[in-house]
């Protein structure tokens, strides 16, 4: 490598900051490929994370562009060299990839690699990526650097020292990317949690409205001797109800799938979570929306938890017969306001006796994302809590 111990070590040190401070797997992937790629002056890097059919669950690459990527085609399988890698989980340094007795071939897309330096990432005993870098790039004196340079004969451009700084970054990357599973487990959980208190809400909502459904038959029962005409159109009534409490169970049970936050966004997710809530409660549950971007994973995490604590709070302790949450733009972030019409409380006063109604975990959700909570809130006044995130 061209740079010296001192800055070698800074540039290790900052690819495993880099590192450390992503909690996606998608973005600790991408990062560690960049980091790799950038501290080891390759052309090209790569990490694939193995699936149980012989293929990858996920593969990034680093130095080639989304239209080249997009023409080689689907995600290689495990094969030749790679598969060695993660089969024997051993390091592979090799002179030029293409004369390897193992080499398979690739995509007519393909770039061409020559120089060749693979290492797996291990959790333990277990194999649960592998790494690899290609083409080597040698700076011309003042210049930046530039592919290709001639080597010896069965010389490799990676160095044994290459492999040493690739192994220290594995072994990071393992930690990392462990971190990163930990995590997305987490939070699945924590869905998984807010799901279920979600169906106990519905069951003890509907539950209630079948327990009134039932009173009602009874006294419309009462009056079959007394007023039998009265009594049927009661009757009729009382099925027509029960019929659509059922129909709403229903259709609120099958909304009730896991949040897709990924996939749907928090726009679209904070909107079905609301039109179930609305479904459950009493009290009149709206959403609107305006302009809002697409926020960082983590950001849309945390304000998506916040607004289900603030509905929480409102439909289960402020007796509110409605509650507003609007989402909009503001600058490069956004805002979350959940506002209610009910009892309203004295922050002051709840701190002191130590009640908090989830307060705590909404303000440790709010400085996690970077943002600030306000609460306003007085006794008879209802409640607005206000969730501001800046731009990622």
């Amino acid at each position: 490598m061209s740079q010296g111990p001192r800055s070698g070590l800074a540039a290790v040190s900052t690819a495993l900051l880099a590192m450390s401070r992503h909690l996606e797997v998608r973005d600790v992937l991408k990062t560690i490929v960049a980091s790799a790629r950038e501290l080891l002056d390759a052309q090209y890097a790569a990490l694939g994370v193995p699936d149980d059919h012989g293929g990858f669950a996920q593969f990034v690459v680093d130095g080639v562009s989304d239209a080249q990527w997009k023409a080689i085609g689907p995600l290689p399988r495990q094969h030749g060299i790679l598969a060695a890698m993660l089969h024997e989980a051993r390091p592979e340094r090799i002179a030029d990839v293409r004369k390897d007795p193992r080499f398979e071939g690739w995509p007519s897309a393909h770039p061409d690699m020559s120089d060749f330096l693979g290492l797996p990432i291990r959790d333990g005993d277990e194999v649960i990526g592998a790494l690899f870098l290609a083409n080597k790039l040698r700076p011309a004196e003042g210049n930046p650097p530039h592919p290709p340079r001639p080597e010896p004969e069965g010389s490799c451009g990676f160095t044994e020292e290459d492999e040493e700084l690739l192994a220290i970054l594995a072994q990071h990357a393992a930690i990392a990317l462990t971190n990163a599973r930990l995590y997305e487990r987490s939070r699945e959980l924590t869905i998984a949690e807010e799901r279920s208190r979600l169906a106990h809400e519905l069951h003890d909502a509907v539950s209630q409205k079948l327990f009134s459904l039932r009173l009602t038959a009874q006294a419309a029962a009462a009056l079959v001797d007394r007023d039998p005409s009265r009594a049927k159109g009661e009757l009729q009534q009382v099925a027509v109800l029960a019929a659509e409490a059922a129909d709403e169970l229903r259709a609120a049970v099958v909304e009730l799938r896991p949040a897709a936050l990924d996939e749907d966004g928090l726009v679209a997710t904070l909107r079905t979570h609301i039109q179930v809530l609305d479904r459950a409660h009493a009290a009149r549950v709206t959403f609107t929306s305006l302009g809002v971007r697409a926020l960082p994973a983590a950001q849309e995490e945390s304000v998506l938890r916040v607004a289900q604590e603030a509905l929480h709070n409102a439909l289960r302790h402020s007796g509110a017969e409605h509650v507003d949450v609007t989402l909009d733009r503001r600058g490069g972030g956004a805002v979350l306001r959940v506002t209610d019409d009910g009892s309203g409380f004295d922050p002051q006063g709840i701190r002191r006796a130590g009640r908090h109604l989830g307060l705590v975990s909404m303000r440790d959700r709010t400085s996690g994302a970077g943002g600030a909570l306000t609460v306003e809130s007085a006794p008879g006044k209802g409640t607005t809590i206000e969730m501001e995130v800046p731009g990622g």
